[in-house]
């Protein structure tokens, strides 16, 4: 398969026939807007990256009484729709909205379809303060694993009626201190499988207690990887170790096959901005650390090896504006991405229901 891409999908992002196939009522969609370079082609990020477009269509608007708001995860079902996970920090239902999106060159539209209140086994609904929805998979079988980071967990439940059908198994050292060594809101930020269907992948988003950060402050993290079991559920396999850049955290992967990864690390400093890169990692040849008690003393051959793929930073701002400052206006809390087709990225930014965030859609091309 192509470095860069997942193989066996569509060459273009999410095509649908005709912009009239967005047309819904007036809460359910909003109009398509023209983005990146002005002659409509992808304005380059890097060497490899190119911005296709970006829109803030859903920004401040509602669906079915809820507001589209805390889209911190992404996930392609088929070859128009995409599922968003809601990041709920209040008592708010947990909830996944099903969105038709269409990306053509210098523009992104989207438009919500759907939504899906998560529940648990016996009807009755999740919310912000006992799931804080993080990380999501769309299952073929028409069901979906979402993470938490609160405890943290990971379950699966029916898209149909959003009843909770199984929960997998978390290593005790994984689990919020004191229960374990994980700090509050920094553990299963992101979530993803293979294209085997049979990997899944969750990375922390901050070191454990044990882990903690090297002398250049990079924070030491863990991606637990998932094998499928004869019977269909998930059982922890391994664990990886994966070095962040100074001052950022694992906010979302997405896997290209069962060795190699796309990781968004993200991050934020006061009166400055965002930070948003995505590297291409590589699994391949890096040991299980599972039985390691620290990472602080490992050896750097322990670590997978990662490669700056796009700095978003880099990217023409293309009239993007912001509510509060930022290195490039182009910049907000990014935490979702999915791969939807071959050679294309799909990224959204969590508002965190904010006046000074945005609800941002955004398209790259990958060369």
């Amino acid at each position: 398969m192509n470095g860069w891409s997942r193989a066996g999908l569509a060459a273009l992002l999410l095509t649908v026939s005709s912009p009239a196939a967005l047309a819904a009522p007036a809460e359910r969609a909003a109009p398509v807007e023209p983005t990146a370079s002005p002659d409509g082609r992808p304005a380059a990020c890097s060497p490899r990256t190119s911005l296709a477009g970006f829109s803030d269509v859903l920004d401040k608007t509602t669906f079915a009484g809820t507001r589209v708001a805390g889209l911190s995860a992404l996930s392609a079902r088929g070859n128009s729709r995409v599922l968003a996970l809601t990041d709920n920090t209040d008592a708010d239902e947990a909830r996944i909205y099903e969105l038709a999106v269409r990306s053509a060159p210098g523009h992104v539209g989207a438009a919500v379809r759907d939504v899906t209140v998560l529940r648990r086994p016996d009807g009755t609904p999740y919310t912000g303060t006992d799931f804080d929805g993080e990380g999501l998979v769309a299952e073929p079988a028409g069901t979906v694993l979402a993470s938490s980071e609160r405890e943290p967990s990971i379950r699966r439940f029916r898209l149909s009626d959003g009843r909770q059908t199984a929960e997998l198994p978390v290593p005790r050292r994984f689990r919020v201190a004191p229960a374990g060594q994980a700090a509050a809101n920094e553990t299963f930020e992101s979530l993803t499988t293979a294209p085997d269907g049979r990997t899944l992948y969750a990375g922390l988003e901050g070191p454990l207690e044990a882990d903690g950060h090297d002398a250049a402050n990079r924070g030491l993290l863990r991606i637990l990887r998932y094998g499928a079991t004869p019977g269909g559920a998930f059982a922890p396999h391994a664990q990886y170790a994966y070095r962040a850049d100074p001052g950022l955290g694992l906010a979302e992967m997405a896997a290209l096959d069962r060795h190699h990864l796309l990781a968004l690390e993200r991050g934020y400093t006061a009166g400055v901005g965002n930070t948003v890169r995505i590297y291409r990692v590589s699994l391949h040849g890096a040991p299980d650390v599972t039985a390691l008690p620290s990472l602080t003393e490992a050896g750097a051959e322990v670590f997978a090896t990662k490669r700056l793929l796009v700095d978003l930073a880099d990217c023409p701002p293309s009239g993007a504006t912001s509510p509060q400052p930022q290195p490039n206006p182009l910049l907000d809390n990014v935490e979702g991405m999915t791969l939807p087709g071959h050679r294309t990225l799909l990224l959204v930014s969590d508002d965190n229901a904010s006046a000074r965030q945005i609800t941002r859609l955004y398209a790259l091309r990958l060369e």
